[in-house]
């Protein structure tokens, strides 16, 4: 495959993955995180933390959009997930939903296209560029 090609993939999947993230943290800065502070004080975590959220969801895809540190904005998502994982959706980990899919699909594509961001980096279309020091 030509390296044309494949940062053309690769900007395909940044620009799906950090929309899609991103429109779940423009809701969150919308109408708040107050209930995942809560969620985390729940678990024994301070509450404080809840503004990773705002990490893994507002900074992290806009890193991946623009493919400027896209490797750590791909870290980043993929951490934000698995608190989901944990906090919100574990008791769905292994159960498949209505429509025979697994009920978590959605959280998991978040995740392991992150890492995939992660290993791949951003690639030639982008404002760290293919080799660039800021990817």
């Amino acid at each position: 495959m030509s390296s044309t090609t494949d940062d053309l993939g690769k900007l395909i999947l940044r620009l799906v993955l950090g929309i899609l993230v991103l429109l779940h943290g423009l809701s969150k800065l919308d109408s708040g995180i107050g209930w995942i502070g809560g969620m985390l004080q729940g678990h024994g975590l301070p509450g404080f933390v809840s503004y990773g959220v705002y990490i893994g969801e507002v900074l992290a895809p806009i890193l991946v959009i623009l493919g400027l540190w896209a490797r750590l904005g791909g870290i980043l998502i993929a951490i934000n997930m698995l608190f989901a994982f944990g906090l919100v959706h574990a008791h769905d980990l292994l159960t498949l939903g209505k429509s025979g899919g697994w009920a978590m699909e959605l959280q998991g594509m978040y995740l392991f296209t992150g890492l995939v961001v992660a290993l791949l980096g951003a690639g030639a279309y982008s404002l760290g560029g293919r080799n660039g020091r800021c990817n």
